[in-house]
């Protein structure tokens, strides 16, 4: 039932569950209660569901505790809210796991000891993100997955003014990677210069690849920074129709860059409460290319995001337009 639950942590052990609130969202509110000394809840079944559910507080003695710890095989989220947690979702390794987060919200989620974040994947076999807001994670990243394949599709992941993270995306380990259609922001404030980050702690799986395309990237940052940054040795890196605003380069060795543009935020509606849909007049309008597949997974962006936590289709008047968005007809 929908209402707050305080001081309740759980460890949920059984397979194939579905955890559903009803009549409105669920608040799972720590005020010092743990699993393990872990988290708030601890899910070591396979194949579990989570839906509608708020998670907030968890703190442990080492500074790691997460809204939910995943040590199951697949697990999917969806509709959840987790906030000023150590850590809001987390999961360790395991080679032939699935994890799915979808229409949820992460906020204020770290620690400050750099370590802890909204979201931290582990080494699983995918990793997907869509539709979600990951904002302000407390000097930890937005976005962080070491997944063997990752697919992180029409969300918003941003600092806005007041927010302090590292990265916005972080894929240390490299990996099969899919990043289109998001709003990606760093705010004034952030803990570090570059936005979107993969393989910077070496490449460690069989394939390495990096896809971006169709992103609206802004950078807030008054010195600058780099808009993506790339470690050598992934093949190949395709960086297509992105949208990049603010001072920031890109540093990516031998990739393939094709229909991007530097633009302003006169090309954005309004900046200030970052909506980041084009202006009529912006030069960003039927400037795409098409970006082609992969194998039979198609590059070429379907959905948007929109605000909060949902997304729209997206419907092409002709050439594709470069960033998240597709200009309204």
């Amino acid at each position: 039932d929908a209402g707050l639950y305080e001081k309740d942590a759980a460890i949920w052990k059984q397979n194939n569950l579905t955890l559903r609130a009803i009549n409105g969202r669920a608040h799972l509110k720590a005020n010092g209660a743990q699993a393990e000394g872990k988290g708030i809840w601890v899910i070591k079944g396979n194949n579990v569901t989570v839906e509608n559910i708020e998670f907030s507080g968890a703190k442990v003695s080492d500074g790691n505790g997460a809204g939910i710890r995943i040590e199951g095989t697949g697990l999917t989220i969806r509709n959840c809210y987790f906030h000023d947690n150590e850590n809001g979702v987390l999961s360790g390794s395991n080679p032939n796991s699935d994890i799915i987060i979808e229409y949820s919200e992460f906020a204020r989620n770290g620690a400050g000891s750099g370590q802890t974040h909204n979201i931290y994947i582990g080494a699983v076999r995918s990793f997907t993100l869509r539709y979600s807001y990951s904002h302000h994670a407390h000097i930890g990243h937005n976005v962080k997955s070491r997944a063997a394949r990752n697919l992180i599709l029409y969300n918003r992941i941003m600092d806005e003014e007041t927010g302090d993270s590292s990265y916005g995306i972080d894929l240390p380990s490299g990996g099969l990677s899919f990043v289109i259609g998001n709003e990606i922001q760093q705010g004034p404030l952030t803990d570090n210069s570059a936005i979107v980050s993969y393989g910077a702690e070496g490449l460690g799986h069989p394939i390495n690849a990096l896809y971006l395309v169709n992103n609206t990237i802004v950078n807030d940052r008054p010195q600058g920074g780099l808009f993506v940054v790339v470690k050598p040795g992934a093949n190949p890196v395709r960086i297509i129709n992105n949208l990049f605003i603010g001072k920031g380069s890109i540093q990516a060795l031998g990739a393939e860059q094709a229909g991007n543009l530097l633009g302003t935020k006169k090309d954005l509606i309004w900046t200030d409460t970052y909506d980041y849909r084009l202006r009529k007049d912006s030069k960003a309008i039927n400037a795409g290319i098409d970006p082609g597949n992969v194998q039979d997974f198609s590059l070429r962006p379907s959905d948007e995001y929109k605000h909060k936590a949902k997304h729209a289709s997206r419907r092409p008047q002709g050439a594709l337009d470069v960033g998240a968005h597709e200009l309204a007809p």
